[in-house]
């Protein structure tokens, strides 16, 4: 039941803090902030309560079943493991951070703000937890329109433009992959004679080849433009420059790594075959997007349409370590996803700082702020070598395991995705060129340090980041269980001595597809 009061925690807090605006104009700050800080609290105590060594054989820690429409197979099924813990201890982290720095950023509809912002929260929290397909799916909608709301009413000048294109994008790849959702349910209700979206009764399902491919691209169809992917990016880089600061907050910590889950808990797991038929050409797209994206970073004017398109490159990695299918590379992208969430976030919210102060975005306008703002300029050296990959913190460690698991995988794409970590120190330097060393080109008026308030949110993510690259064994335990069940479709077919003779050519095409050394030498043994 614990996991049920995750979420209306903050519905409720949502309706409260849009209410409560009659009363009082600072009420729905505070009730936002209360309702987000009991959630973060008891996710934190859930850790806290269990160590990664008590998992045992399950990786599960809680599960809660409810039947919902039980005449259409629906149940509300929720479940916590290791993986969807830590995506709820970076949720509610991030959504403490996006309060504080709306404190005052935000003037008008504070409490529609607000109960936008939580309920964007809820239906992330509902994506992490839910085990039944067509609850999946309703969560998944319930945060996309919230955050076209966000975007729409409190972004900058062009953000109509940004909150349709946001929308048309999320909603039109979502509907497909309701329809996958569909086509797996009904296959399994035909062969099984019990019609269920169970996400545990669907993993039994057997599916013909083309059918797997094509409902497999059903759901990537949601999670690449989710993540995003080249070339179902463009987007992204409308809705973050459009965004009010803990909009882009939101949407580069957290929205995007719904995509990323969505690949781990439904993509392996639902589609092993058709996922390693996919795999090479999901791998070149993953390097793809590392070096276009960071070519694109580089060519910006605009700090926050520049850290945007960091997400794109950074997000490479993600879509490049799931598909190299095995436990080195997973871990990797369970690090990035997280490690992302605090230091792109972390840089959005140096951007909006900076355009709180400047009111303007434009690198070229900016310089020279290093003697002018001497603690802004830690922050943002700290935040800057997070994204471009410095060892000690968290992205380095995300980064190296990525590769190396990918390594194993395929050489050629590794040694061009190890390209896009030169081209971020290229990308993230200009930034700490051009805002702080840089002498200014135009005449500037003076500029404020940064406040107690905003060093508050800072120091938790600079502690965090570096937290994650010094001792990440934590994180790494508690995902593992999670990593490994992920990768059992994979590995169980090539150990089992009672593989088919007429399997044998199937295993090495799939070994050869991929040119991993890994699987070869376990089908050998």
């Amino acid at each position: 039941m614990i996991l049920v009061w995750l979420i209306v925690i903050l519905m409720a807090g949502g309706l409260l803090a849009w209410i409560a605006q009659r009363w009082h104009r600072a009420s729905p700050r505070w009730i936002a902030l209360g309702s987000v800080l009991v959630s973060f609290g008891i996710t934190l105590y859930l850790w806290l309560a269990t160590p990664a060594a008590t998992l045992g054989a399950s990786p599960w820690l809680l599960q809660y079943e409810l039947p919902w429409i039980p005449q259409w197979g629906v149940s509300f099924s929720l479940a916590l493991d290791g993986l969807s813990l830590l995506m709820l201890l970076l949720t509610f982290f991030l959504g403490l951070v996006a309060i504080l720095i709306s404190w005052r950023e935000i003037k008008n509809k504070v409490g529609f703000f607000h109960f936008n912002l939580l309920w964007v929260l809820a239906g992330i929290t509902g994506v992490f937890l839910t085990m039944d397909l067509f609850l999946f799916y309703f969560f998944w909608e319930v945060m996309l329109i919230p955050m076209y709301f966000l975007i729409g009413i409190w972004g900058h000048e062009n953000r109509n433009y940004a909150a349709y294109k946001f929308f048309i994008f999320t909603q039109a790849s979502g509907l497909l992959m309701l329809l996958a959702i569909l086509g797996i349910y009904f296959i399994h209700g035909s062969q099984t004679g019990t019609y269920t979206f169970n996400y545990f009764a669907l993993l039994n399902t057997t599916l013909a080849p083309e059918a797997a491919l094509l409902l497999m691209f059903g759901f990537l169809a949601a999670f690449l433009v989710k993540l995003p992917v080249v070339p179902f990016h463009s987007w992204l880089p409308d809705a973050h420059s459009e965004a009010p600061t803990a909009g882009s907050v939101i949407l580069a910590g957290l929205l995007l790594k719904t995509g990323a889950y969505g690949l781990l808990r439904f993509v392996l797991p639902l589609f092993p075959t058709a996922a390693v038929e996919f795999a090479p050409w999901a791998m070149l797209l993953g390097v793809i997007g590392i070096i276009y994206g960071a070519i694109l970073a580089f060519s910006q004017t605009d700090l926050k349409r520049l850290v945007a398109y960091t997400s794109v490159s950074h997000m490479g990695f993600v879509i490049l370590g799931v598909f190299a299918f095995n436990e080195l590379a997973l871990q990797g992208v369970v690090m990035q996803m997280i490690t992302h969430g605090l230091s792109t976030g972390a840089l959005f919210i140096l951007a909006g700082f900076l355009y709180e102060r400047l009111h303007t975005r434009d690198i070229r306008l900016m310089g020279g702020f290093w003697s002018k703002a001497p603690k802004m300029g830690v922050v943002a050296l700290v935040f800057v070598m997070a994204s471009l990959g410095l060892p000690g913190l968290g992205n380095f460690i995300a980064e190296f395991l990525t590769l190396v698991g990918s390594w194993q995988a395929n050489n050629l794409l590794t040694i061009f995705a190890t390209i896009g970590l030169v081209m971020a120190t290229a990308y993230s330097l200009r930034i700490m060129q051009k805002v702080f060393y840089e002498p200014a080109t135009v005449e500037q008026h003076e500029l404020p340090d940064l406040t107690s308030r905003e060093m508050l949110i800072a120091a938790p993510m600079i502690a965090g980041i570096l937290w994650l690259g010094l001792y990440p064994q934590p994180v790494l335990d508690l995902a593992q269980p999670s990593v490994q069940e992920q990768l059992q479709a994979y590995t169980e077919p090539m150990t089992d001595p009672k593989v088919a003779v007429a399997d044998v050519p199937l295993i090495i095409e799939i070994a050869d597809s991929l040119n991993s050394k890994v699987a070869v030498k376990a089908f050998e043994k």
